[in-house]
């Protein structure tokens, strides 16, 4: 007789794992809705691979979990075989063992006996040509202009590789310098929990109206994202218990404005208590707490959220493929917040620290200007009769007259940051738009005459670098 055999693919195991993980952290909230989302330690750090690069928002939640879980003391993850490949030294194909200064062999790195890797997603593409079914690497077709994109097809592929945590192997007893170079080098230093702390970035980005829509701190009890009127409503910060908590329900609020339909289209008109409405505040909490925890903040639940507890619950348990489309879009929204925080945190950093660019701007005098605003100014240069659109992360922004113009051709927010600077030591002038609404505000451009410049981002800017791929439309 022939045994039934259900099978699963390694995606579905992982988004089972998820949902039950999931399931227990709410029920763990539901006995006590006052708890943290994350508590201190390695889960109140973002995590990263050990080259320090960082996981996106979806996988970033799920390791933050299973650290507080597991009680790992780093947010540091890497797989089985770059863990081996600790070992070695490859040199024309050949593998080597690696050595000391006196020619010693290094002990072996190791996953310890008995330890279990845990699931991430990471999304592959492939490129193919439908008419010659040639194949190329995504990083070639990013760096193509619209034209070349055309000619070929990509096929997105969600994947599952396992992680260990490095405290699940021996690294800090093999490699005691390279244990210490993450832990110093990427270890997160959060702020002080104390009710007098700002965090700067936000406190910008509210005041010179830095956001993807207004936010309007106001006395009063009403904390909430108007979508007929896209903004964000907040009572001030001294009606909170603690300055914390007045940016961590702000996260919350921000989170939900990202679902507006030309940001992230997420939004759909939704009555109060329905199971719609019950999924995008579990999207907002998770993106909030996320964000939170980037910036070494702690993120409780909020207390109009708590009354969807059950709601949640049923959702993850009868459906895991219901933690899929929510890691997902807590990965894009998630995205955005922390992108927009980080570009006003580094403008703060490089205001602080005065650079020479007299070949640049054709003066004798330092400057303070970011690596961004440099690539900008740098291309500007070369192309000084195009609206050149920047690529930054989500966005696509125009800065100075660039942006003067675009604000006055497409109708969206001119913002003026009294923090960042241009070169001349002006208020830095902006705007910009979410990258996927490219196809409606280009036309928009050229029909009203504007000769155009699209700079896409291949890495994040870097000191005296040039990391952009520039396409011109006409």
């Amino acid at each position: 007789m022939k045994k039934n055999v259900t099978c699963s693919t390694p995606e579905d195991r992982a988004l089972d794992l998820f949902a039950q993980m999931m399931i227990e952290k709410i029920e763990l909230i539901s006995s006590d809705w006052k708890k943290p989302w994350f508590c201190e330690g390695a889960a109140m750090q973002w995590p990263r691979n050990i080259s320090g690069r960082e996981y996106n928002g979806m996988n970033a939640f799920m390791l933050m979990m299973l650290c507080e879980k597991n009680g790992y003391k780093n947010p540091f993850f890497l797989t089985f075989d770059r863990c081996m490949a600790l070992n070695y030294v490859e040199k024309k194909g050949k593998k080597t063992r690696l050595t000391d200064e006196s020619g010693k062999q290094l002990p072996i790195v190791h996953v310890l006996k008995g330890e279990k890797s845990f699931p991430v997603f990471i999304t592959t593409f492939t490129c193919v040509n439908p008419d010659t079914h040639e194949r190329i690497k995504y990083d070639d077709y990013k760096q193509m202009n619209d034209d070349e994109r055309k000619k070929w097809n990509v096929y997105p592929k969600l994947q599952t590789y396992q992680v260990f945590n490095i405290d699940q192997t021996n690294i800090k007893e093999a490699r005691p310098e390279l244990y210490s170079k993450l832990c110093d080098e990427h270890a997160q230093k959060p702020f002080v929990n104390e009710d007098d702390f700002h965090f700067d970035a936000v406190d910008v980005m509210i005041k010179d109206n830095l956001w993807i829509c207004p936010i309007k701190t106001i006395k009063g009890d009403d904390c909430y994202y108007s979508i007929s009127k896209n903004e964000v409503i907040t009572p001030v910060m001294e009606q909170f218990k603690n300055n914390e908590s007045f940016y961590s329900n702000l996260f919350h609020e921000m989170a939900h404005s990202t679902g507006a339909m030309e940001v992230l289209n997420r939004l759909k008109p939704a009555t109060f208590g329905s199971s719609e409405y019950a999924r995008e505040e579990l999207v907002a909490e998770m993106t909030a707490a996320l964000t939170a925890s980037r910036y070494g903040m702690t993120k409780c639940i909020k207390e109009d959220s708590a009354a969807y507890l059950k709601s949640w619950l049923k959702s993850l348990k009868e459906s895991p493929d219901f933690i899929k489309t929510i890691l997902t879009d807590v990965k894009k929204a998630a995205s955005i917040l922390t992108q927009k925080i980080d570009l006003i945190i580094e403008g703060q950093q490089f205001a602080d620290s005065k650079k020479e660019d007299a070949d640049l701007f054709g003066e004798k005098k330092e400057k303070e200007v970011s690596p961004m605003l440099r690539q900008f100014m740098e291309l500007k240069k070369k192309h000084p009769d195009a609206l050149l659109l920047f690529r930054c992360g989500d966005f696509y922004e125009t800065y100075l007259d660039d942006a003067v113009k675009a604000a006055d051709i497409l109708g969206i927010t001119l913002t003026v940051s009294s923090k960042t600077k241009d070169a001349n030591g002006n208020p830095l002038k902006m705007a910009g738009f979410p990258f996927h609404a490219l196809d409606t505000y280009l036309p928009k451009l050229i029909r009203n005459g504007c000769r155009v410049a699209i700079c896409d981002e291949i890495q994040k800017p870097q000191a005296k670098t040039k990391k952009k791929q520039l396409a011109k439309a006409s």
